[in-house]
């Protein structure tokens, strides 16, 4: 399984590199959209990572949505029953490839953010409230997709990974949170 790389590494400061026209529908642009599935899937706490996160110098984002979107209501279909508090089923992983921001609100909020490349640190940053994003598919075809409150947030979140940027080089009040021990026994 591909490693989370971690503030310090090169390829986190890199501009990254769009996805040449050859690669879609490759195995290999397979792999590597699975490569960061995989990555991200044990990460309870995350909910995207960029390719440059696992040391991939292209311009590709994945979301889990199924972490971003809130349940459906209990009894619903799809929901969780009654007798089960949590919904199971697969994760819903969006993938955005060579993506771009086109649109952005005009206001902006304070919002609390952290990044599975800088472990324990989280601080506050001003981000525009809704953002849309124009992408591509691993099959090549174009879409655009539009969010408010975390999404818009992730949206910026990841593209700034994709430009060589880190939300702690832009965040206010930040703090760090001790990870804890764990006893070997």
């Amino acid at each position: 399984m591909k490693e989370i790389v971690q503030d310090g590494a090169e390829v986190l400061r890199d501009i990254a590199k769009p996805v040449p026209e050859e690669m879609f529908g490759t195995p290999e642009l397979a792999r590597i959209i699975d490569d960061m599935k995989e990555a991200l899937d044990p990460e309870l706490e995350g909910v995207a990572l960029a390719a440059p996160q696992i040391a991939v110098p292209y311009r590709i984002f994945i979301v889990r949505m199924d972490r971003v979107l809130p349940p459906p209501p209990v009894g619903t279909r799809g929901g969780p029953t009654a007798t089960s508090d949590v919904a199971v089923g697969p994760p819903r992983v969006d993938v955005y490839i060579n993506p771009e921001i086109i649109k952005t609100s005009r206001r902006r909020a304070v919002m609390d953010e952290g990044c599975l490349s800088t472990r324990g640190v989280y601080g506050t940053v001003i981000r525009h409230e809704r953002a849309t994003v124009r992408a591509r598919n691993l099959d090549g075809s174009r879409f655009e997709r539009g969010g408010g409150g975390l999404l818009a947030q992730i949206f910026q979140h990841e593209t700034d990974h994709l430009n060589g940027t880190l939300f702690i080089d832009h965040a206010e009040h930040l703090i760090e949170v001790p990870r804890e021990r764990h006893a070997h026994g």
